[in-house]
């Protein structure tokens, strides 16, 4: 029963079947490891930043240009370099352990350019801070956990702007190019160990970080591309299952519905097309042998054997008298006499009978 598929056709469709199988079942593989990574790096970037060994800045951040991004935010980094003491800054709005303060900022100066470093943290408020203690003067090697820079919506970052003389609303490289006279590098340091009364701020996960719509996106593709493969399987199946109930159905002499319909009707026509010439009206029949305007043929319904001339033509030749004498005047006015024309030899036959 299965013997068509063997046939070059089937062969065609189960060969696509295979490749198409694993191909789906490759992509949802593929859409499933994407979602797995982005999870990982996600739990990677909410877990405290790293304490292995600290990686000089120039490693990390090769030039002032180079932002700090995911793969080096939260990376330990030793920067060498002086505290430009003259451009120190406080960032007010900034809680601790529930309280509210301010962090205190200092570019240090590592050559042509600056890296914003953050000295440590401060309860009170930035419009009355208290005593601020002064950043160490000459050069300094500074050791904390890279940082990139705040964006607009990040939290205690105050973007309406307005703010003091010496304040600072977010910590970016956009915010200080206007307030320093060097280029800032594109991300900042928070330190490991900050001097009393300084609080070090602990490093935070990077921004953008958390799952959205697009890894949820790469889920959803994965169930797709399963759907999918499963979807082959049962087309290739049940196509295989119409063909060979086709196949046993001709096996058995069984047509289907459609089929059997234009067989009856093929053979619906054929009798009605023999019935035609006998079933009333059909042009033979009305004419040299049937009822006509003539006058009736030898079996036609216009007269009967005998009445008419030689070959039954009702009176076209004249109403002959038959000798056997059956006939009656009378059954004359079937012929054209009927439609007003004279018949021959009628009143000599007349005259003989009076």
């Amino acid at each position: 029963m299965y013997r068509f598929l063997l046939t070059p056709r089937w062969l065609g469709i189960t060969v696509l079947a295979l490749l198409a199988i694993p191909f789906c079942v490759f992509m949802g593989t593929w859409q499933l490891s994407r979602f797995e990574a982005r999870v990982a790096a996600q739990h990677h970037a909410d877990r405290p930043a790293a304490r292995g060994p600290a990686m000089p800045l120039s490693r990390a951040l090769p030039t002032p240009g180079a932002a700090v991004n995911q793969d080096t935010v939260g990376r330990v980094a030793t920067a060498t370099g002086t505290y430009d003491r003259a451009h120190q800054f406080l960032v007010p709005g900034r809680y601790l352990d529930g309280r509210d303060g301010f962090y205190v900022l200092t570019p240090l100066r590592t050559g042509g350019s600056a890296l914003p470093v953050v000295r440590g943290w401060l309860p009170g408020s930035a419009s009355h801070p208290g005593p601020v203690p002064a950043a160490p003067a000459g050069r300094v090697s500074v050791t904390g956990t890279l940082q990139a820079s705040e964006g607009v919506g990040d939290p205690g970052v105050d973007a309406s702007g307005g703010l003091p003389g010496g304040q600072l609303g977010m910590i970016s490289a956009a915010s200080l190019v206007n307030l320093v006279p060097y280029r800032v590098y594109d991300g900042w340091l928070t330190v490991t160990a900050a001097t009393a009364p300084l609080r070090p701020v602990p490093p935070s996960a990077a921004p953008n970080t958390g799952l959205d719509a697009e890894e949820f996106q790469n889920l959803g593709y994965t169930g797709e591309w399963f759907v999918f493969a499963g979807f082959v399987v049962f087309t290739w199946i049940r196509l295989a299952r119409r063909e060979a109930e086709t196949v046993r159905d001709l096996a058995l002499g069984l047509l289907p519905e459609d089929e059997t319909d234009d067989a009856g009707g093929a053979a619906g026509a054929a009798e009605r097309g023999d019935a035609g010439p006998d079933a009333g009206g059909a042009p033979e029949g009305g004419g040299s042998e049937g009822a006509g305007s003539e006058g009736a043929g030898p079996e036609g319904a216009g007269g009967r054997e005998g009445i008419g001339g030689p070959a039954g033509v009702g009176g076209r030749e004249g109403v002959h008298a038959p000798e056997d004498g059956d006939s009656e005047p009378g059954e004359h006015a079937s012929g054209e006499h009927a439609h007003g024309e004279d018949v021959p030899g009628a009143g000599a036959k007349a005259a003989v009978e009076s």
